[in-house]
């Protein structure tokens, strides 16, 4: 699966456009350290993006997001292909800065949302728990993107699960163990009989 493939995959599982989604096309830029400068709020670089998002007990607190959201079964889950690593550099290098603080934030939201629901942190929740908050969560980003405005940044669950697809589909794991990969395609096939519950390709 191409960078193009997975993006407009996961774009019609979400029901719109990806968020970054052009800048990933493009290329996502790294952080430059030499344009950051401290304003009191963490480092920022010339283009008013933050150099530095999330640090590695956030990554791993999202891991444990991705992995409620594709969950290990007969199949690895989304933490073994550290989507929450894969979120910090497209959140550092993809979003703007409107989307980043959104998503900082988001991840206080998350765990606020998980004690008013079932009393305690969302670590502390069973798989349970998470998949009913999370499922909430969902609920609550699909009303919001219907109605919020241009201007306004997205909600940080709806970048967190897209940004959970995209990683996990698109690394070694996603792509060979999920989905069906085949390092050295043949000749082109256009009527290769489908059984049900084959799983898709990765390469198309």
């Amino acid at each position: 699966m191409n960078r193009r493939d997975a993006v407009a995959r996961v774009a019609l599982i979400m029901g719109g456009t990806l968020i970054g989604g052009d800048y990933l096309l493009t290329g996502c830029g790294p952080a430059s350290t030499d344009k950051t400068a401290d304003n009191g709020k963490g480092k920022t670089q010339a283009n008013g993006k933050l150099a530095d998002v999330l640090d590695a007990k956030q990554a791993a607190y999202l891991n444990e997001v991705g992995e409620t959201i594709l969950p290990t079964t007969a199949t690895p889950g989304a933490k073994s292909a550290n989507v929450g690593g894969f979120m910090a550099v497209m959140v550092r290098d993809c979003y703007t800065p409107a989307d980043q603080q959104a998503f900082v934030k988001g991840l206080d939201q998350l765990e606020e949302a998980s004690k008013k629901q079932n009393g305690k942190g969302f670590l502390e929740s069973t798989p349970e728990q998470r998949t009913a908050l999370l499922r909430a969560l969902d609920t609550e980003q699909k009303q919001y993107s219907k109605t919020k405005s241009i201007e306004a940044p997205n909600h940080y669950f709806r970048m967190m699960k897209e940004l959970t697809l995209l990683g996990y589909f698109t690394s070694e794991v996603g792509a060979t163990k999920a989905l069906r990969y085949l390092p050295v395609p043949g000749k082109y096939d256009g009527n290769v009989p489908y059984k049900k519950g084959d799983r898709a390709w990765a390469t198309t």
